[in-house]
């Protein structure tokens, strides 16, 4: 579609996505480009096809946020009430006056707060958790991504408001809806194979090496992906991640003025410990309500070359969802290769991501 993109750079991008696949690492990866509501170019390279799905990890992020947003422009929830006054299970262990906009701009002071398989699996469990977690340090005191815990008390927030699940209220009440039927939390082991691409290494040798846990591979078990960790383990096409990022503008699902508010910044700053999990390669980072926003500086693995406002997540280790709301573009790249680090902080593995993202940030012209 020459009028919604420009075709020579769609062809590059395209081409460069497929090279990586066919000539590098990646076992598989699917592209999807969107704008203006309508889907530009959806493609699958390597061993998948245009039905898979992949494990989104952060990219996932965007998809609960726009929950988030919902609930607040539906007046649902206000960012600056007290977490404890809506789970008051989680107020133990001095966090009575950690705020919702603090959890949803990971400041809340609890990034590494556990929960693990199989307590995960049971509410009791996971409130019970919530109350013995203990404050690393005073909320909003640092800016440190918390990897799951803020996710889980996101969705049990959600769950207090709408009486339904995280899961349920995502299916009936936003991606059923749209019509976007890939995007799933919780997919039961039995489904699994054949609809969501294995986590393949990128980097297995015969040396012996096992993938490391505590990154990315914890999803690689079929259980904990069932399990439904919220933040990390919905699955979905890149066609519908693209096409969920043009609902939230163009579907009127979303009150107006919800989704200005979300990707609104409400911080800049370099990630404590970032290099942990795979941050943004030690750039400044902006935060709007549990989305990174290019803002000034296009930090957190961002294009460079979109708009101020251009919002979304990266992923684990070569995936990126993304929206810009100047140009109506919007962008998914998934793959089912990861390092058995988890994350790729060579120098080419920060080029590939670095250059998929501006040169498709770049297709509005």
């Amino acid at each position: 579609m020459p009028d919604l993109v420009d075709p020579r750079r769609l062809d590059t991008l395209l081409s460069r996505i497929r090279g990586e696949v066919e000539h590098g690492p990646l076992p598989s990866a699917q592209v999807a480009v969107a704008r203006d509501g309508r889907l530009v170019a959806f493609e699958t390279y390597g061993d998948a096809h245009p039905g898979t799905r992949y494990v989104l990890q952060s990219v996932g992020r965007s998809i609960v946020a726009g929950v988030v947003w919902k609930l607040i422009g539906e007046g649902l929830l206000d960012v600056d009430e007290r977490v404890a006054a809506i789970i008051p299970e989680f107020a133990p262990n001095g966090k009575e006056e950690v705020r919702v906009e603090q959890v949803l701009t990971h400041t809340a002071g609890f990034p590494f707060a556990p929960l693990g398989y199989p307590k995960m699996l049971d509410r009791e469990q996971r409130l019970a958790a919530f109350g013995r977690w203990r404050l690393d340090h005073p909320p909003g005191s640092r800016f440190q991504f918390h990897l799951t815990s803020a996710a889980w008390l996101i969705a049990e927030i959600v769950e207090r408001r709408t009486g339904l699940a995280f899961a349920d209220y995502l299916h009936e009440r936003v991606v059923g809806p749209l019509g976007l039927a890939s995007i799933e939390l919780g997919v039961p082991v039995d489904r699994q194979p054949g609809s969501v691409a294995p986590m393949i290494a990128t980097d297995r040798t015969d040396d012996g090496r096992e993938p490391d846990p505590w990154g990315p591979w914890y999803l690689s078990d079929p259980r904990v992906l069932a399990a439904g960790e919220p933040s990390h383990a919905l699955v979905a096409t890149a066609a519908d991640v693209a096409l969920y990022f043009q609902a939230l503008v163009h579907s009127g699902l979303w009150k107006p003025g919800a989704v200005a508010e979300g990707t609104r910044i409400r911080l800049t700053g370099h990630p404590y410990g970032e290099q942990i999990y795979g941050g943004g390669g030690g750039r400044r980072t902006s935060m709007g309500l549990f989305v990174t926003v290019a803002g000034p500086d296009a930090g957190g693995n961002l294009p460079s070359t979109g708009s101020p406002s251009l919002f979304g997540s990266a992923g684990a280790a070569y995936q990126l969802g993304f929206m810009d709301p100047e140009s109506g573009l919007s962008f998914a790249c998934l793959s089912n290769g990861y390092p058995l680090a988890g994350y790729d902080h060579s120098p080419r593995g920060t080029a590939l991501l670095g250059d998929i993202a501006n040169l498709a940030a770049g297709l509005a012209g």
